[in-house]
């Protein structure tokens, strides 16, 4: 490990800001939100999220995928579309991660085109500002990076390893080689 960017207890005190915040403005509605996460990096962070949220929704997930590695492909391919009816409902995105902002805004913009929410709202775990490629903000932000790391733990993965590692940190080299050595061994 190079660098441990964020322990478990720093992220639930993250999630804590980021609930209140929400429950905040959620409150006000009468209708009944559309959380929708985005597979598979998010699972943790929607996860522990939700049970701090007080107020009833709907839960969904759609899968969008655009890594490989530690990069990201510029390419977006949908996986799984949502299965909750979404048109005219407010819909709140929880993302893991917000890298060059092509995913999330791909995902706003297909959600509005094909379902007509009524209104669509977007949560990230980590902003990471400085691969930012798109104009992209998103509404609710946990934790902000303003220097370009490739980050592993808590949702983050590399070549889908490690997602359940309960906090996040920047590998080392050895690291990466030490994994790709094993993912060569697994195959």
């Amino acid at each position: 490990m190079q660098e441990m960017v964020l322990n478990e207890k720093q992220i639930d005190e993250k999630i804590n800001v980021l609930a209140k915040k929400i429950n905040e403005d959620y409150s006000k509605f009468q209708d009944i939100p559309v959380i929708v996460g985005v597979l598979k990096g998010a699972a943790p962070f929607m996860h522990d999220l939700i049970k701090k949220l007080n107020f009833p929704m709907f839960l969904d997930y759609i899968q969008i995928s655009s890594y490989s590695g530690t990069e990201s492909t510029g390419v977006i391919h949908l996986k799984k579309d949502v299965s909750v009816s979404i048109e005219n409902k407010r819909v709140l995105i929880i993302e893991d991660i917000i890298d060059t902002g092509t995913t999330l805004k791909y995902v706003v913009d297909y959600l509005i085109k094909k379902y007509n929410p009524k209104e669509i709202k977007t949560c990230t775990f980590i902003d990471k500002k400085p691969m930012r490629k798109v104009d992209f903000n998103p509404d609710y932000v946990g934790y902000t990076i303003y220097e370009n790391k490739f980050l592993v733990g808590y949702g983050f993965d590399y070549n889908e390893l490690f997602r359940n590692v309960p906090y996040i940190f920047v590998p080392t080299k050895e690291d990466i080689s030490k994994w790709d050595e094993m993912l060569e061994n697994s195959k």
